[in-house]
This record gives structure tokens, sequence and C-alpha cells, in this order.
């Protein structure tokens, strides 16, 4: 299947520095002069990272396309940006965004509904969610991108099976979000596949993707629970988790995460993918004038970006077999996961 690249489209003018949202007061730039005024001639894009930038994880991965579209881009687009921004505050961020921009990017599906209602406000203004429901209708100015996160949790489910020493695995998510509830409906179809005798404990929902205290809670739960290994859909959250399996001996698989498999050796297995290749894409088509406001899914099938479970130190053969198989699977189409 041929992949939605990025379009790149090399212009003039000087690129505005990413600006932050303080208090929901004001955007600035860098210098201290507004964003909407940096440069005339410069199309607008703000971005709502409703996570840290340094979250390790789906927040930090999208920043780094962020990144790389502003480079790309510089001159053409002037790129704006909010992070950590409480869950109340959303629709008050976007609408800041909206009034300026000729295109919002909001990420995760915790802003689903924010989003949507914001977009309708305003019709002349683009809008692209990442990360929202995977069935999502897009409407006639709001894009929707799905990472397919519930693709890469099957095969976190499936790999936790195959490397259960106990039989007993388990997943925590951020929220109880139609996308996080798929993509732990997926984790445990995942390890059923692999393995239908293993034990998939009830998922467990932190209430905050970032609250790491709460996630460890639910770690140490799940651990003493039986299970001896964690998928997971967290941003900073997950550093708890890490640090409930560092104490408990258990394992955590799943993501995605910035990096290869950290060293502590807490991780089984991490989603490789990349978020901000994302914002690339909607990126790239605004400044070629082809944007569309359409239902994007990336996932295996595509090659940047592209998702992959990818298994930590040295895992047995059989075991990355097993999981090379039901990669085909769905790849062509046998599972699917939406």
């Amino acid at each position: 299947m041929a992949r939605p690249r990025p379009v790149a489209t090399p212009l003039r003018t000087t690129l505005t520095c990413a600006v932050a949202l303080v208090g929901l007061t004001a955007l600035t730039g860098c210098g201290g002069s507004p964003a909407a005024s940096a440069d005339d001639g410069a199309l607008k894009v703000g971005v709502l990272f409703p996570g840290s930038l340094s979250d390790d994880g789906f927040m930090e991965s999208a920043y780094r396309g962020y990144q790389r579209a502003a480079r790309t881009h510089d001159g053409r687009i002037a790129f704006s940006k909010v992070e950590q921004v409480a869950t109340a505050d959303y629709e008050q961020a976007l609408v800041r965004f909206a009034t300026g921009s000729d295109l919002v990017i909001s990420l995760g599906g915790q802003t689903d509904a924010a989003v949507r209602k914001v977009a309708a406000r305003f019709p002349d203004v683009k809008f692209a969610e990442i990360g929202g429901p995977a069935d999502g209708e897009p409407t006639a100015n709001l894009a929707l991108y799905d990472p397919q996160q519930a693709e890469a949790a099957y095969l976190a489910g499936a790999a936790s099976a195959l490397l259960s020493k106990k039989d007993t695995v388990a997943f925590v998510g951020g929220a109880e979000l139609p996308a996080i509830v798929n993509a732990a409906e997926e984790f445990e179809n995942g390890a059923k596949a692999a393995d239908p005798g293993v034990r998939v404990l009830t998922p467990q929902y932190v209430g905050d993707f970032n609250d790491a205290a709460k996630a460890k809670q639910s770690a140490l739960a799940d651990f003493g629970a039986g299970a001896d290994l964690l998928g997971q859909v967290l941003n900073l959250g997950h550093k708890g988790l890490a640090q409930a399996a560092a104490q408990t001996g258990g394992a955590l698989i799943g993501g995605p995460l910035a990096h290869p498999c950290p060293a502590d050796g807490t991780y089984a297995g991490y989603v490789e993918t990349d978020i901000g290749a994302e914002i690339e894409y909607a990126a790239g088509h605004l400044a070629a004038d082809t944007w569309k406001a359409e239902a994007v899914h990336f996932g295996l099938t595509f090659d940047e970006p592209h998702n992959d479970l990818v298994l930590c130190g040295n895992p047995p053969a059989a075991v990355q077999k097993k999981l090379d198989a039901l990669k085909a699977r769905i790849t062509s189409g046998d599972v699917t996961t939406r």
C-alpha cells in the first residue's frame, strides 16, 4: 500500500520560533512579539500538546516531528505550540490558536471533544487531530490521523503472552477513552492469539496520562495480582510503571517510546512509531495547498511513519518468529484492529 508522505515545499521567508501559551492568556514568540504578527506572509500552524514534551513517549515523539516540520518549512510556515494543558483548558487553548492560525493540530484522543467543538466554531480554519478514536469520522474542516495504537497494542499483547513466565499479563491505559479502550481490547486479543491459555487481567485506566504516581499504583496492583508483563499506553505516567517494574522484577511492553529499549531492562519490548511524522504530513500538505479533511490510518502498512513492536534484548527465536507471523497477518489484512 502506498504510504502518505509529508510534502516538502521549499519556500521563502523566516520561520517564527516555537511559542508557548502562558496561563492561556497570550501567545508570544521567542523574542516577545505576538506569534500571529511574526511574518505576515507565512502560513500559521498551532499545535496543542496536552502532555509534556519530555515525556519520553507519545508527546515527545510528536514534538520531534514538530521541530522537523519547523525546519523543513522555515519561512513558509510559522509554528506555535502549547504543552501541559489541563483538560478544562483544551477548548480555550484551541480557540486561541484558531483565531490566528491556518491549521490547528491537537494531540491525543483526550482532546477529541474539544477539537470537534472548536472546529465547528471556526469553519474557515483547518484542524487535525492525532490519536483520536480510530473509527472517528472527519468533518468538513477536521482531519483525523490515526497512529493505530490498537494495532501496536495487539502486537504488545501477543509479545507479552509469549514472554510471560507466569502466564498472566495486564494492560494499563492513561484514560478510559475510546482509542485507549480499543487498545486494551486489542492487547487482550493479541495475547489470546499468541497463547489462548494466557490470563489477561482486567485493564486499568489511571485517569491521567501524566500521573506517574497513580500509574505506579496501578502497576503494583497488577504485579501483585500475578502479572509479570504489563502493556501500556501512557505519556509521562509510564515512568511510574517502570518504577513498579524495577521494584517487583516485572517488565513493561508497549509505548510508544521516543527511543530504543531502555538500558535498565524494565522493557521487554516497545512500540516503535513516529507520531511527529503526522505533524509533518499535515504541515506538508498545508504548504503545498493539498490539505484535506481526511481520515488517514498510519501503521504497519506504511513505511513512514511505521508502527512496529520491537522486542528488547535477545528474545527466543521462537517468540520472534511467532510475533513476525502475527505482524504478517496484520499487514495482509487477515487481522484488523479498528
